[in-house]
């Protein structure tokens, strides 16, 4: 009995630490490919040679679709910060998907709607427009107005709403820089077989933003928040510039995204889960697949888009839930895609990858911490092992995080602050203390509740940084 528990005690800490060596080596391997890619793609990427390739008869016009709900304190200046955008020919949509707040009645005031009479062709699957209108100081800002029926459907309705070729989907908390919209539909000129594309998405918190822009960039001001800059800034610059490599894109994410609307149309738009922006684009990998289409879903860099994230633990708890339950149905629902040539990179490593690292990873992640903690307490470590198993489990995913801050400051030099970077760096490192332990807790309870809704999260008001900023300067 006591040789079995003890070939169990082995296997089992054998077992978690080369999990994390695994875990953390991906992701040190993804880091050098970012760095790799990042460097050529700047390389190539100047303002003028985004002017030349979207002017004339070469660019293709985006319609920009804003879903909101009960988005009272964000829709005014997401909205003016679109109609900043440097892009030849683009029109927004503003979807109010049955809103009991005071969103309607701020977009109306601000922008001056009026009601528009026009027929709308219904081709996706969403609940009942009531109203359409436009507005009389910009020509290009429409806002339909229908009833509730969940971020996806809204997202649905505005496609209908649409005119143009790409479309592109911008969360109503999220602000865009004014050349974001061009870098990220520059792929679609430069090749024809591009049927989607992402850009980076930063954290507003923290930012002073004047009329819809980001006037000056910042570190948050919560540590929660900087955990997560550090977090946002890991995801997207290494994990997702290294899948762009690897031809293996599954996420855009919903806060800002380009797309080709003929062909979100033939895959049905988007279906009504709490991870429509990941379901859309394997459908769309798998519909190109069963179709022989040649295609290319791509990451850019350089698009910036800024938007909030949880202040607070509960939101915070409540939207990793909900990503995590949105990764669980949407690798369910395409589960005949693993491991299935037909389906390319995508089904023989994309798809595997995220089901045993991102889906199965919170429940390996806690049994190791609590069973490493438990067999401890029980004097059934080795000290060497304790100290080896603290390196790669806590200190490189420390190094991965810092390296992750690091290698944005020196390619983008948006914190113009040092101060601000290493307090990034700082608050990067303390993931591993605590926070991430408790993210897996709770990605582990939703494993077993990926049926359940959405729920709401908290905003603040954009602008109120601005007032406290005059304040401060009175």
């Amino acid at each position: 009995m006591l040789d079995a528990i003890g070939i169990f005690v082995v296997a089992f800490q054998l077992f978690i630490f080369g999990y994390f060596i695994i875990l953390n080596g991906t992701y040190t391997i993804f880091t050098f490919v970012a760095m790799r890619r990042i460097r050529a793609h700047s390389a190539t990427a100047s303002l003028k040679s985004l002017q030349d390739i979207t002017s004339g008869a070469y660019h293709k016009p985006v319609s920009i679709i804003v879903p909101a709900f009960n988005e009272v304190h964000t829709i005014v200046a997401s909205a003016r910060s679109l109609l900043l955008l440097q892009y030849p020919e683009f029109e927004i949509i503003i979807v109010d998907d049955g809103s009991t707040d005071d969103t309607f009645e701020e977009l109306r005031r601000a922008f001056q709607l009026a009601p528009l009479k026009k027929p709308l062709r219904t081709v996706l699957t969403h609940t009942p427009i009531t109203d359409l209108y436009m507005s009389v100081r910009h020509a290009n800002l429409f806002v339909v107005r229908k009833t509730n029926g969940g971020k996806a459907d809204a997202l649905n309705a505005g496609i209908d709403a649409s005119h143009y070729p790409l479309f592109c989907c911008v969360d109503a908390d999220s602000l865009l820089e004014p050349d974001a919209l061009l870098r990220a539909a520059k792929p679609f000129v430069d090749d024809r077989e591009v049927i989607a594309s992402g850009g980076l998405v930063r954290v507003l918190n923290g930012c002073v933003v004047r009329d819809g822009m980001v006037e000056e960039i910042r570190a948050p001001k919560k540590g929660i928040e900087c955990i997560q800059a550090a977090e946002y800034t890991r995801g997207f610059l290494s994990g997702r510039m290294a899948w762009n490599a690897f031809s293996s894109l599954l996420i855009i994410s919903g806060a800002f995204g380009v797309f080709r609307k003929d062909l979100v149309l033939a895959v049905g738009g988007y279906y009504p889960t709490v991870g429509e922006d990941m379901d859309l684009v394997v459908r769309l990998h798998r519909y190109c697949c069963e179709n022989n289409l040649r295609y290319k879903v791509v990451f850019v860099p350089e698009p910036v888009c800024w938007t909030q994230v949880p202040s607070d633990l509960r939101s915070l708890l409540r939207q990793r839930s909900r990503w995590h339950r949105g990764l669980v149905d949407t690798l369910w629902r395409n589960r005949t895609m693993f491991g299935n040539p037909r389906y390319g990179t995508v089904g023989l490593f994309g798809l595997p990858y995220f089901a045993l690292v991102e889906m199965l990873g919170p429940a390996i992640e806690f049994v190791g911490y609590l069973g490493f903690v438990i067999l401890f307490l029980l004097n059934w470590v080795d000290p060497e092992f304790a100290l080896l198993f603290l390196v790669v489990a806590v200190l490189w995913g420390i190094w991965i995080n810092v390296a992750g801050v690091m290698l944005d400051n020196l390619v983008f030099r948006r914190y113009r602050d040092l101060r601000d970077v290493l307090k990034l760096s700082l608050y990067g490192s303390l993931e591993f203390l605590g926070y991430r332990q408790l993210l897996a807790a709770e990605r582990l309870i939703s494993t077993f509740q990926w049926r359940s809704g959405w729920g709401q999260a908290r905003r603040q008001k954009i602008e109120s940084e601005v007032g406290e900023k005059r304040e401060a300067e009175t």
